[in-house]
């Protein structure tokens, strides 16, 4: 189970380093932070295409990441404690027990307890 875990883990890994070089690689398409810092827009190279692709990547990327994780999980997962099989009780009389060794217990009586002065 340890090695199907590391591969589980390594591709969770993998991916989500590839997502996130996607996404930063993406062109915000209001502008933001890119363009205020000077990131060139993708109008002003002819390439209009890539878009679809990156979106399509992150998508996917996504998917995968979310497919592995859950994968792990349902592969990797202990079972839960089962309660062992029912098997019919064995009836076993009662032991006998012996009496007090005293039959009359004493209690002690309530005595009035007089104000501390």
């Amino acid at each position: 189970m340890d090695t199907i875990f590391t591969l589980l883990m390594v591709l969770i890994m993998i991916a989500s380093i590839l997502l996130v070089i996607v996404v930063m690689a993406q062109n915000p398409k209001g502008g933001g932070l890119s363009s205020t810092f000077g990131g060139a827009s993708s109008a002003q190279f002819g390439v209009q295409r890539t878009n679809d692709f990156m979106e399509k990547a992150t998508w996917t990327l996504g998917g995968t990441i979310i497919v592995l994780i859950l994968l792990s999980v349902v592969i990797t997962g202990k079972p839960s404690q089962v309660a062992p099989a029912q098997q019919p009780a064995k009836k076993e009389a009662p032991a006998k027990q012996s009496a007090p060794a005293s039959s009359t217990t004493t209690t002690p009586a309530s005595a009035p307890v007089a104000p501390a002065k």
